[in-house]
């Protein structure tokens, strides 16, 4: 499947994607901030779109950027079906709280008519009813009931340009579902842990969670859902995608971690070099080392291993 220029599936690289945290409505603070993270890397940007206001100005957010833009829709129809007529790239919904089954008609018709793919979000704090009811607690079994239920109602609807999530913010849930889903569908998947956190422990939740899956195949794209800038959502999902071979962007730093043999202040040198290449796209390994051992052991090309205290 195709959002706007981005392939998502099919044997194409894992995409990268984030969030604005903007005011929708203010159509140039949020351009800017997609350029902002389009320059990070980010390819698809997803836009919170609560009321007709935010829905009205995505035309204009959309002619100040360059990467495809996905509208964020919960409980309003009416509103998928403005950001359709305004131009976006894709749709984020959840076909359990848009209402009946006509309004999820005429979004999936709208978006079929202009070859807009939906994105059918589950995630585990928006359950529907009688499934927390049958399962006591958001399930693994439960979310992936509710993504089939949704695929469904698309399908039977004549809708199959999908993508599905089944997020949680708990990783061994999220883990649990998205396996449960791979078995069942052929859709692409995009992968997440929802609600990580902050960065110290939101990094540490979506590295497992989304690299688990990724290591076994598992994803066509990703967004790490940090409680931050967006910009470091789009640092960290390249630094699980590369610590995994799977894209290579950027500067990959290797530095040690420091002991009784270190002379100088390698922690800030470190951190100093890794802040002044940041803007380097160019795929490169660069090593930081604080002593001899470590030196000779990781000197290999492509490498550059900068003494410490020399550059």
């Amino acid at each position: 499947m195709w959002v706007g220029k981005v392939q998502v599936g099919g044997g194409a690289p894992v995409s990268v994607q984030s969030m604005t945290n903007t005011d929708t409505k203010d159509a140039a603070t949020t351009a800017a901030q997609i350029n902002q993270l389009a320059r990070a890397g980010c390819e698809i940007a997803r836009v919170a779109v609560p009321d007709r206001e935010a829905a009205d100005v995505l035309h204009l957010i959309k002619k100040q950027i360059e990467i495809p833009l996905v509208a964020d829709i919960h409980f309003d129809y009416r509103l998928a079906l403005t950001a359709l007529e305004k131009g976006v790239d894709g749709l984020r919904i959840n076909p359990g709280n848009i209402g009946k089954r006509e309004k999820v008609s005429e979004v999936a018709a709208a978006a079929k008519e202009r070859g807009v793919p939906i994105r059918i979000g589950v995630n585990a704090g928006s359950l529907e009813k009688d499934l927390l009811d049958r399962y006591g607690s958001p399930t693994a079994a439960a979310l992936v009931e509710s993504a089939m239920r949704h695929i469904q109602l698309l399908e039977e609807l004549g809708f199959f340009d999908i993508k599905v999530s089944v997020k949680a913010s708990n990783v061994s849930l999220m883990l649990e579902a998205y396996r449960m889903l791979a078995e069942k569908v052929n859709y692409p998947l995009h992968v997440g842990v929802t609600e990580a956190g902050t960065l110290r422990s939101g990094v540490i939740k979506s590295a497992v969670g989304i690299g688990a899956l990724l290591a076994e195949g598992i994803g066509d794209t990703i967004r790490v859902s940090l409680t931050g800038h967006p910009l470091e959502e789009v640092r960290v999902g390249y630094e699980i995608l590369k610590s995994l071979g799977l894209r290579t962007r950027g500067i990959d730093l290797v530095s040690c971690p420091t002991c009784a043999r270190t002379r100088i202040d390698l922690i800030r040198i470190a951190n100093e070099v890794e802040d002044r290449l940041r803007g380097i796209t160019k795929p490169l390994k660069v090593a930081v080392m604080g002593c001899v051992v470590t030196g000779r052991e990781k000197r290999r090309k492509p490498t550059w291993v900068l003494p410490a205290g020399k550059g």
